[in-house]
């Protein structure tokens, strides 16, 4: 089973990374020193295995780490040991992105061709997933179609994230599984879009040239400052997640210039009633 980190591995990752090297030591030695190969202890400083707190607790004694920050980093090691949700849809959902979405407090992302996930009708969902798949059964459709719906109860949690969706006009227009399927999914846009923790832009036509030309992505951020944000970039050849403050600072930035040319979140809403009427 492919381990996918989330927010507090990649946290307990950076923090473990970090006493090694306040303590002046490579990789090789502290390998050395706990009699583990080099490769274990890379692997768990870069999130590639999922350590255990006895792990943990051996690089606190070496790193002459006391309580309370001992404790905290075993308790955080212990945490990140617990199956999330998405751990039933191994099969559905690939790479990490689920895992930290749960996680997020703000959530920003910005889509050409389709409207995000969270905010998607099942059979909105259904259409684009068969269409994607181009050779799955029904069986495959549905459960995928299941996930998604388990994966958009993030939304109305209590400490739900703020969603900030902004879509190209063709979007909201293309004719995703039929007229009905299309106007059902407008009308849950509208709904949607008046939560509190829900924005939803329209970048239209007349727009011309803006700073998503490149196409889509989504920011996440989290609610401890300690967690940078993460871009992701979702893609036919693979995932890519950016976590330098360079990349995050400059798709925060294009983000921005999107949202400038975007219309405002009255008048999208009131473009998308007008779609829904027609």
């Amino acid at each position: 089973m492919a381990y996918r980190p989330t927010v507090r591995a990649r946290r307990l990752a950076r923090e473990l990374r970090r006493l090694r090297e306040q303590q002046g030591l490579t990789l090789q030695e502290v390998a050395d020193r706990l009699d583990w190969s080099r490769a274990r202890l890379s692997r768990i400083e870069t999130t590639q295995t999922r350590p255990h707190h006895g792990d943990v607790s051996d690089l606190m004694d070496l790193y002459g780490v006391t309580s309370p920050d001992r404790d905290a980093l075993i308790t955080l090691a212990r945490e990140i040991r617990r199956r999330g949700w998405w751990t039933s849809y191994l099969d559905v959902f690939s790479g990490s992105y689920v895992a930290l979405e749960d996680e997020a407090s703000c959530i920003r992302t910005w889509d050409p061709q389709l409207i995000h996930g969270l905010l998607q009708t099942p059979d909105y969902s259904r259409a684009i997933i068969r269409a994607g798949l181009m050779t799955a059964d029904d069986g495959e459709v549905d459960r995928r179609v299941a996930a998604r719906r388990e994966r958009q109860t993030l939304l109305s949690r209590d400490r739900a994230p703020d969603l900030h969706m902004i879509v190209d006009e063709a979007v909201i227009r293309r004719l995703v599984g039929g007229p009905e399927v299309r106007r059902a999914q407008l009308v849950a846009l509208t709904d949607h879009a008046v939560r509190p923790n829900v924005t939803v832009q329209v970048v239209p036509f007349m727009a011309g040239e803006h700073p998503g030309v490149d196409g889509p992505f989504t920011i996440l951020s989290f609610p401890d400052p300690a967690d940078p944000d993460i871009t992701y970039i979702e893609g036919t050849m693979g995932d890519v997640y950016l976590e330098s403050v360079e990349d995050c600072v400059k798709h925060r930035q294009r983000f921005d210039g999107i949202s400038a040319k975007a219309m405002s979140p009255e008048d999208s809403l009131a473009l998308i009633k007008e779609l829904t009427q027609e």
